[in-house]
Formats: structure tokens, C-alpha cells, sequence
């Protein structure tokens, strides 16, 4: 049994952390090994957002597969013990409770990280919860590549896909804690099972709290001529940074934060579709059946003419190293995805 480091306050950390290769101090939000032995701001929100649910008398109950340091619920688990189900290294057999618990009313929220809950708990999920058609909220965190050093068995790369193609099941991939939140909001009373996707609670934020969010509807940060790149969850914060690179350089280039992967933004990813000369998808993902899939099959069904550039992990296991490596290995840092799009210019001739 794995024992519970002690939550330190965010200046504490920042003393008691080393510094980095550049002499800044580390923070909680730092990808270095010593400052991940702290809770990030990110994951304690999850926690934070629960309680409030509890608080507001919905009956919210929390299931977690022994991690509720990993994944912040540690404090929901000391202010609502009652709610708080630990259900020990046994993920499949949590959602089947899970699912046994909300046909008696209860909200279930169950938290795991991603690989292991979509992946492992494949079966679970669609027979016990989406075929039943049971409002289970299933949080998927430390998705993608972000736990870098833990090797593939960690990596949730194929979470998308499979979540997606299940039915009657809705797939949100919120890109900070604030969208997370506001996303948990969004869909309290919504009647069939939710698959939130989350990082690992160390990506920058980029929404404030007065931050609208519509189920299924994409946000359009900006619009650009030569090229639109459509992305969303942890992907949405470099993606901005490196249109930022682009606009500097000249490119005309706008940003979609396509939040919610299914249902789609049918309508969104036609308008941009309409007004630009080059799409292209960026997603912690593998590139077959995650984000830029779902785009490719709306732009061919709609008979869109415009074409789509899907960047992401291409369809391989990522390899073992620090999440800040292998996001510059992918391109899927700003300066990366900067770099994918100016050669996908070029290829084109539009640049």
C-alpha cells in the first residue's frame, strides 16, 4: 500500500524543491521529478470542484483506485469521508461499482488515470455504464504522454479513440482547470455517462474564471487565412503559444479550441474549414482516431475542400523520459507545432 506524501503549501515547495537547469525554482507546476512528489494546483481543483458539488447536496460520491494523492482527492477524502470510496488497485472492478451505484440515484464520479481507465476498463465502461446508459462522470487524468517517465504502460494515447467510439457516451477534454471545472459544471445533470480528459494538472492555464463554456460548442480564439489549427485539452496552451511564433512570422493563423470531441462542432469546423487555406489538427494523441480523426470525418461527410494536416503521435509507443522531452521529440511544444506548421506551408506552397 502506497503511502500519503503530505501536501505542502505552494510556497514551502518552492524552498524546499532545487532549482532547474535554468536556476529558476521549481514549483508545483514544474515536470521535474522532485517537484511531482507535490500535488499540483491543477489536480487539487478536481478535488476543490467535488467538494462543492457535495456541498451544494448533490449526491456526489467519488471513487478512485487508490490514488487520491496522484489525482488531488486526498482533501475531498478528509472533508467527505462519506462520499469517498477507496477502491484499491482495482479499476475494473470500481466502474462496475460505479455503475451500481447510480442506478440508486447516487452521482458517481470515478477517477483513474487515463490509460488504465480507458483502456483497462474498456469492457466495464460499455457494458456496465453506456449500454445501461447510467450518468457516471468518468475523469481520465494524466493523459497523453504526461507521465513521460513511466513508460507505455502510463502513456494514454488511444483514450480518445476508444471513448469515442463508444455509445451514448459524450467526450470532453477541458485544457485547464478552470475549463475542468467549468465542464463538471456543464454536465451535472446530464443524463448519460461523461469522459473528462485531463493532463497532469501541471499545464499553464489559459482560461480566467469569467471563461464561458457551451456543452459540444468550440471556442474560436482567432481566425487566420492561411492556416487554422484545431486542437484542444492539453494541447491548447502550446497551440496558442505557437500562433503566436506564426503571426510573428507573417502567417495569418487562428486557433479552435475544440473542447468537446464528441458530440462535434459540426458547425465550427465547417466556418473555419470555410475561411482558411490549411487545417490542421494538434492533439497529445495518437493521430488514428483521436481529434483530428473526428475533424477528417466531418470535413469528408460535409464534402469540405479544404485540407487537413492531423499532427500529433504517429501511431507508435511513445518512448521513456521526461514529459518536457517528449514533447519537444513529437512537436507537440510551441516551438514544435510552430515548426510542423511552417513545413506544412512550405509542402503546400502557401508559405
Amino acid at each position: 500500500m502506497s503511502a500519503e506524501p503530505t501536501i505542502l503549501p505552494e510556497g514551502l515547495v518552492e524552498r524546499l524543491t532545487p532549482r532547474g537547469a535554468d536556476g529558476a525554482p521549481m514549483t508545483s507546476g514544474s515536470w521535474h521529478i522532485p517537484s511531482m512528489l507535490t500535488q499540483s494546483n491543477g489536480l487539487l481543483s478536481l478535488g476543490r470542484n467535488l467538494g462543492e458539488l457535495v456541498e451544494e447536496g448533490r449526491p456526489a460520491v467519488v471513487l478512485t483506485p487508490d490514488l487520491a494523492f496522484s489525482n488531488g482527492l486526498w482533501g475531498f477524502r478528509e472533508q467527505h469521508p462519506e462520499r469517498f470510496l477507496q477502491m484499491g488497485i482495482s479499476e475494473q472492478n470500481m466502474v462496475s461499482v460505479a455503475a451500481g451505484l447510480a442506478t440508486t440515484g447516487l452521482q458517481p464520479y470515478v477517477a483513474a488515470f487515463s490509460s488504465f481507465l480507458a483502456l483497462l476498463c474498456c469492457e466495464q465502461i460499455r457494458t456496465d455504464i453506456a449500454y445501461t446508459q447510467l450518468p457516471v462522470r468518468l475523469i481520465g487524468h494524466h493523459s497523453g504522454i504526461s507521465f513521460g517517465f513511466y513508460g507505455t504502460s502510463h502513456h494514454a494515447t488511444e483514450d480518445i479513440a476508444i471513448m469515442r467510439s463508444i455509445a451514448n457516451m459524450t467526450v470532453v477534454a477541458p485544457a485547464d482547470p478552470i475549463q475542468m471545472g467549468k465542464a463538471m459544471r456543464a454536465y451535472v445533470d446530464h443524463p448519460l455517462p461523461v469522459f473528462f480528459r485531463m493532463g497532469r494538472g501541471r499545464e499553464p492555464q489559459v482560461y480566467s474564471g469569467d471563461a464561458e463554456f457551451v456543452p459540444g460548442k468550440a471556442i474560436v480564439h482567432s481566425t487566420g487565412s492561411d492556416l487554422t489549427i484545431i486542437t484542444g485539452g492539453t494541447s491548447l496552451h502550446p497551440s496558442l503559444a505557437a500562433a503566436k511564433m506564426l503571426r510573428e512570422a507573417g502567417v495569418d493563423v487562428g486557433v479552435v479550441d475544440l473542447h468537446t470531441v464528441k458530440p462535434i462542432d459540426r458547425e465550427t469546423i465547417l466556418a473555419v474549414a470555410g475561411s482558411t487555406r490549411q487545417l490542421m489538427s494538434v492533439e497529445e494523441h495518437n493521430v488514428l482516431g483521436g481529434l483530428g480523426s473526428a475533424v477528417a470525418e466531418v470535413l469528408t461527410e460535409e464534402g469540405a475542400a479544404v485540407p487537413l494536416h492531423r499532427h500529433g503521435i504517429r501511431d507508435e509507443y511513445a518512448p521513456v523520459g521526461p514529459p518536457t522531452h517528449l514533447y519537444r521529440h513529437y512537436r507537440l511544444d510551441a516551438p514544435g507545432i510552430a515548426t510542423e506548421a511552417r513545413e506544412l506551408l512550405q509542402r503546400r506552397g502557401l508559405l
